[in-house]
Order: C-alpha cells, then sequence, then structure tokens
C-alpha cells in the first residue's frame, strides 16, 4: 500500500472508474448492482465525495456516496430508504469497488475511512446482496452492522448502517 494514494476523484478518473465498474458487473463474475453512466457518476461526484485509490495515476479501486436526493430516481435506492430511513442527514455509501488484483490488501478499509474523514457525524447506508459474503464480513470488520433487509428485483438484500 505504500504506492497507493487515496483521494478524491475529479473528472480525468471517470475512464478508469467506468472500466471498473464495467470490469465488476454481474455478467462478468462481478458482484456490483447497477451500472452508472458516466453523466450519474459526475453527478454524484458534484453531490459528495468519489474517494479512489490511485496507484501510478491509475484508480484501481473507487467509493461513491451521495445525498438521498441526488439518485432518488433510482429505484434500489427508493427500496433500501423504505426499509431503513436512517437519520435526516444520512448518505448513501456506495457502491464500492477494487480491481481484483488489488483486493485483500485494505484499500476497501482505507476508502471508507477517508469518506468517513470527509463527512463526519453523519449516518451512512448500504446495501448489499446477501449472498455477496466476502462484502458482508468486510463491510462488519469495518464496525458496520445490519439495520434491515429487503428484497428487490429477485433478489435480496442486507442494509447496513454507520455512524461516521
Amino acid at each position: 500500500m505504500n504506492d497507493v494514494v487515496i483521494g478524491t476523484a475529479t473528472e480525468s478518473d471517470l475512464d478508469n472508474i467506468l472500466e471498473l465498474q464495467a470490469a465488476n458487473q454481474p455478467g462478468r463474475g462481478g458482484m456490483l448492482t447497477g451500472n452508472l453512466s458516466r453523466t450519474r457518476i459526475n453527478e454524484m461526484m458534484r453531490d459528495s465525495p468519489l474517494i479512489v485509490a490511485r496507484r501510478k495515476g491509475r484508480v484501481i479501486g473507487y467509493l461513491m456516496s451521495n445525498t438521498r436526493a441526488v439518485n432518488a430516481d433510482i429505484p434500489i435506492i427508493r427500496a433500501l430508504f423504505a426499509a431503513y430511513a436512517g437519520t435526516a442527514d444520512a448518505y448513501v455509501y456506495g457502491p464500492i469497488c477494487v480491481a481484483a488484483e488489488e483486493r485483500g490488501k485494505g484499500l476497501a478499509q482505507a476508502m471508507a475511512a477517508e469518506l468517513r474523514r470527509r463527512l463526519p457525524n453523519r449516518e451512512g447506508i448500504l446495501f448489499i446482496r446477501c449472498d455477496n459474503l466476502v462484502s458482508l464480513r468486510a463491510h462488519a470488520k469495518m464496525g458496520m452492522h445490519e439495520v434491515a433487509s429487503f428484497g428487490f428485483d429477485g433478489k435480496e438484500f442486507v442494509v447496513f448502517s454507520y455512524d461516521g
């Protein structure tokens, strides 16, 4: 991790973020729920911190966040907040994605810590597919706790929450 820089994404990172997102779609063996457009990601970046891990200038991991309002039109986000409303200023944590060859090196924890640093004293809310055991364990180890569950599009999800 000595050569990894954790920081905030810029527009110049969008191509790498989109490549990493595409590589982790369910059709390619990944566990991401959803496929966000460049426009949507750019909008999210303007709304709330988008944390990236870079090695030699290339994005090898990202963690998105956003307010309730920016993605209120996305059905799974509506389902998330129907299952667990959270506090008034709670934000959505995720999606989070780490390149396959970089997993298990603490990048997810480092990005989550940076997001918490940038959004202190606020609740973060996230959802994880019930069959994504690696992510469920990783987020529990980060101090996040299960608060609800919901079904969406034939899949079951667990809602986690944490205080920033």
